[in-house]
């Protein structure tokens, strides 16, 4: 595959970069600068310069159509957005790169006059509603959309945007809703305090997650196969499905992040408010229809983490400027006392 991933040099985008590379694939990465920092800690230097820079806005139609001739594209990965501290503060903006942005992707997919297989795109468990909203029990796809942020509700478009395009162009693409994701890299949004907290805790700093309840845990390795999965496995249509990791509340999380670092007993403390999204997503359908899929523990996740951040810090790479970020608190709503 020849794959362009925009957004590419973000979180998710390292990962799903050095799972590429090693299988073989060629990958170009369109956005807005060039930023391997991410990538840098995660694989060698000689690996991650394989992974051929493309500059260019994911709003600009030209530029995309462009890149996707000049390098013979065959799958898109779509990753760029505004995540939701940034759409909360300016709307405008986040409408422009979360929807127009990705409308531009499809359309330079369509252009392509059938260059372009398939898309895989970042939607977001931010589709639905409160944990309130909704009958106990793991949710399908089908349960109602009911985003509580811009963010959510960008998304929501995406992925109705994405069946108009399979509808009236045959274009073939695959949303995925994240949740907590978490692993070396995962430095911004909403839910990147339990990554801060591990890193946090192996240095020996105090670390408040601002909220509690319960959340969806995937580690990031297994989110960035998955979507390298949907790309390679047989299927036509387009679909929106749902990633599940380990559901579990943020007390169980520390509890198990203190088996893997004991320090992080008296370092690292948990909020009283829950996120307000549903958390217990069934993705029955994901391993019905492309799956199985990989699942890392919660422990096994925590502990590679801390690897990969021991070395780093052994090495005097550990970047800690997110440690030190001012903080946005999260969309939520109070725990029932």
């Amino acid at each position: 595959m020849r794959v362009l991933l925009t957004g590419g040099y973000g979180f998710i985008g390292a990962w799903i970069i050095r799972n590429l590379l090693q299988q073989g694939h060629a990958v170009y990465v369109f956005d807005l600068k060039e930023d391997r920092r991410r990538l840098l800690q995660i694989m060698p230097a000689t690996e991650a310069a394989r992974a051929v820079f493309v500059p260019g806005n994911v709003t600009d139609l030209n530029a995309l159509r462009h890149a996707i001739q000049e390098h013979g594209i065959t799958h898109i990965i779509h990753l760029a957005g505004l995540q939701v501290p940034a759409c909360r503060s300016d709307p405008l903006l986040g409408a422009q790169v979360n929807v127009l942005g990705t409308l531009a992707v499809f359309e330079a997919a369509r252009l392509s006059g059938g260059q372009v297989q398939r898309i895989v795109y970042a939607s977001s468990a931010a589709v639905y509603g409160p944990p309130e909203c909704y009958p106990p029990g793991p949710l399908s796809e089908e349960a109602p959309l009911l985003p509580s942020t811009h963010y959510g509700v960008f998304k929501a478009c995406n992925e109705g945007n994405a069946r108009i395009y399979f509808l009236d162009h045959g274009l073939v693409s695959i949303g995925l809703r994240p949740w907590t994701v978490y692993g070396v890299g995962r430095d911004l949004g909403m839910t990147s305090e339990p990554t801060k907290a591990i890193k946090a805790a192996l240095l020996g700093r105090p670390w408040q997650i601002s909220f509690g309840g319960w959340t969806d845990f995937q580690y990031v390795d297994d989110v960035a196969k998955a979507f390298i999965l949907c790309l390679e496995r047989p299927f036509h249509g387009a679909k929106c499905y749902n990633l599940r990791g380990t559901v579990t509340t943020l007390a169980e999380f520390h509890r198990t992040l203190c088996q893997v670092l004991p320090q992080a007993e008296h370092l690292v403390t948990i909020g009283s408010t829950q996120i307000a999204i549903a958390y217990d997503l069934s993705d029955e359908a994901l391993q019905r229809d492309l799956g199985p899929m990989p699942q890392t523990s919660l422990r096994h996740g925590i502990e590679q983490t801390v690897a990969i951040f021991r070395e780093l810090h052994q090495q005097g790479r550990l970047d800690t400027a997110d440690l030190e970020a001012p903080r946005s608190g999260p969309a939520t709503v109070a725990l029932e006392p």
